[in-house]
């Protein structure tokens, strides 16, 4: 067998899935794949290594490193080692050749979508080029990365011919009404009437016994170590920021660290281990038909025909521990199940109906079903089993394919100049429509446990936080520190700043203001640079956080500009100008000051928040601002921001 060494680096187990399923598939090709994560140094060793490198590697935050991988970046960046030093695994040897094939795929694709057989190869790129970038190759591009499912760029072109030639088919059958529209449960033609492609089935690896309990107790300090050190901290205080007929409910939660060793800044982020609902862990094991074993010891073993290479016990489940506590604190049972679990849960579907329609759902033909009934719908295991009640999976299985339960991460909200024993955080209460019946409305899996834990001391939205509750009420709650990122006032204590930060993205800068506050009075004839804050909520009498904080600040000069704007509030009927509804348009209203602070006075702009809504349009405003303040095309306004980026003056903290 031809051997290569397999690596790679996962935050919450998308790539190691993804490395996995091409250690399978290698066999069936011929190759002998040599598995590792890359934080297990002590397997592998790339100083000797002779055969090919090939590395699935995620990425975190804003295209940090996965957990996992810090320290083998840090090591491949050492600076004394020898420039070739990793000549022998030339990323060159992959990168070209598939360049090269590029360009006769996309001249494929263009021809496949018809009107085109008359040209010649250059006429048809000439023609591309010749057109904007933006039409001529942003969705094309979009379109070939979406492809996920594609072993080649060649196959492109072949797939939108099928697509084409199927639609064409579509459109010249007569329509016809069904009893049913398509569903999780129900699909339509020309879905229920294909032939289908499914994923060979992951082999099992493991064994699972269960023992009765000894009676040993069992909590949150069970939870197997991270990598990073783990801290048991009370929780001292607990205010909701908002009214009670805010849309959404904001919790400010204060942590006493007086007794752990525990250092932060502001700007920076750490772990909240949390575990899974109780109520679902019950409706699961009932599903299951397990409830009366819950309290039983699981044993684990490899199995020993097992046809899966490199098998290992997951490292994320205890070993002796209870199934409750498995299914509470170490696995993701709200994970969105990927296409090979589907495939491993059909075999253990006794319904044909069922059983089809799950084989369709992780189906090539039924991709577009997948996306909308299962990942777009945030569909989990016990959605599943509730929808399809003759699936029976073993408990084995769920074992092998359930990831594991990551800790939730949050944004530090205070300074510990102003509060040096205390860590302020700050969060919406998440509530997701559930896709069973179970319950009209789900609560986020950490911010729901959140929310319970300090409901006996809650206080009522007031600005300034009262005494402490009695030491019998304050739950404690396991956290750690994430690693630091760049995300930080700047040294230079005399550079303007700017912060974007709407809702719960104001916590840092909240942190931020409290810092140079304190820094103000301990150096009072310093240089302080300005410090700009851009927030927006939805109403100003419901969720304006830190309303009365930011004013103290803004009075005492230590915030130079406060910009607010409240996007469902309805404009006064004597201003003539209607008033900013996003911090994007604020941005836009103060043109002149932005692009000055950023491409004259060297100033830095930080972005807190949404990144799927916010941190996009708020990085276009940025490209129109530099783009008519410098009077540059917007591709070159992009290749500044881009500058901005890499000299660490452009930060992001953004999440999904």
């Amino acid at each position: 067998m031809r051997r290569f060494l397999l690596l790679y680096a996962t935050q919450r187990g998308q790539a190691k899935a993804i490395a996995e399923e091409i250690s399978e598939q290698a066999l069936s090709h011929g190759f002998s794949a040599d598995l590792h994560c890359v934080s297990e140094s002590e397997k592998y060793d790339l100083k000797t290594e002779t055969g090919p490198l090939v590395m699935v590697v995620s990425t975190t935050g804003t295209g940090d490193p996965p957990d996992t991988a810090r320290k083998f970046v840090k090591e491949i960046h050492n600076k004394t080692l020898p420039t070739d030093f990793f000549a022998h695994l030339c990323l060159e040897l992959v990168v070209e050749p598939w360049i090269d094939g590029l360009w006769p795929a996309l001249t494929k694709h263009f021809k496949s979508l018809g009107g085109q057989e008359d040209m010649s190869d250059s006429d048809t790129l000439a023609q591309a080029s010749d057109a904007p970038l933006s039409m001529a190759m942003k969705p094309e591009l979009l379109h070939i990365q979406s492809q996920v499912e594609l072993l080649s760029l060649e196959d492109v072109g072949k797939r939108d011919s099928e697509l084409q030639e199927q639609n064409e088919t579509n459109k010249n059958q007569p329509s016809r009404i069904e009893d049913f529209d398509s569903s999780l449960v129900n699909s339509v033609p020309p879905l229920s009437q294909s032939s289908l492609s499914i994923p060979a089935v992951s082999p099992e690896y493991l064994e699972v016994y269960l023992q009765e309990s000894l009676g040993q107790d069992e909590n949150q300090a069970s939870v197997p170590p991270s990598v990073d050190p783990i801290f048991q901290v009370p929780i001292s205080k607990a205010v909701e920021l908002t009214t009670n007929d805010a849309i959404k409910t904001t919790l400010l939660l204060e942590l006493d660290i007086s007794k752990v060793e525990f250092s932060h800044q502001p700007g920076d982020s750490f772990n909240v281990i949390c575990p899974n609902s109780g109520s679902e862990v019950e409706d699961l094991l009932q599903r299951l038909q397990l409830a009366d074993k819950q309290a039983h010891r699981v044993i684990l073993k490899i199995k020993m025909d097992t046809k899966k290479k490199g098998a290992s016990l997951p490292q994320h489940v205890p070993e002796g521990s209870s199934l409750q506590f498995i299914f509470t604190w170490c696995l993701e049972i709200r994970a969105v199940p990927k296409k090979a679990f589907l495939r491993a849960l059909s075999d253990y579907t006794s319904d044909a109906t069922e059983k089809r329609r799950l084989q369709e759902l992780c189906s090539k033909q039924g991709a577009a079903d997948y996306n909308r009934f299962i990942r777009d719908a945030s569909v989990c295991l016990l959605d599943l089993l509730l929808t399809f009640p003759s699936c029976q999976p073993p408990l084995n299985l769920l074992l092998e394919h359930l990831p594991k339960l990551q800790p939730r991460p949050y944004s530090c909200a205070s300074s510990s100049l102003l509060h040096p024993d205390k860590l302020h955080f700050v969060f919406n209460i998440v509530e997701l429509p559930s896709n069973t019946t179970a319950a009209s409305l789900r609560k986020g899996v950490c911010t729901g446990w959140l929310a319970t834990l300090v409901a006996p001391f809650l206080q009522p939205n007031t600005e300034v936080l009262t005494a402490d509750h009695s030491d019998a009420l304050a739950p404690e709650i396991l956290i750690s520190p994430r690693a630091t990122n760049s995300f930080h006032l700047p040294d230079d204590l005399s550079a303007p700043i700017i912060m974007v930060g709407p809702g719960t993205g104001v916590a840092p800068f909240v942190g931020f203001l409290q810092h140079r506050e304190k820094l103000q009075e301990q150096h009072p004839d310093g240089n302080f640079g300005a410090m700009w804050l851009f927030f927006g909520c939805r109403h100003k009498d419901r969720d304006y956080l830190f309303r009365e904080e930011l004013r103290h600040f803004l009075k005492t000069g230590v915030l130079t500009h406060l910009k607010v704007s409240f996007s469902r509030d309805a404009a006064p009927e004597e201003e003539e100008e209607a008033p900013a509804k996003y911090v994007q348009d604020n941005l836009q209203h103060h043109s002149q000051q932005v692009a000055r602070t950023l491409l004259q006075e060297n100033g830095y702009i930080y972005v807190c928040g949404d990144a799927k809504n916010m941190a996009k349009d708020v990085h276009d405003a940025l490209v129109e601002i530099i783009s008519k303040e410098a009077g540059v095309d917007k591709l070159e306004a992009m290749k500044t921001l881009a500058t901005l980026k890499q000299e660490k003056r452009y930060l992001q903290d953004i999440w999904s």
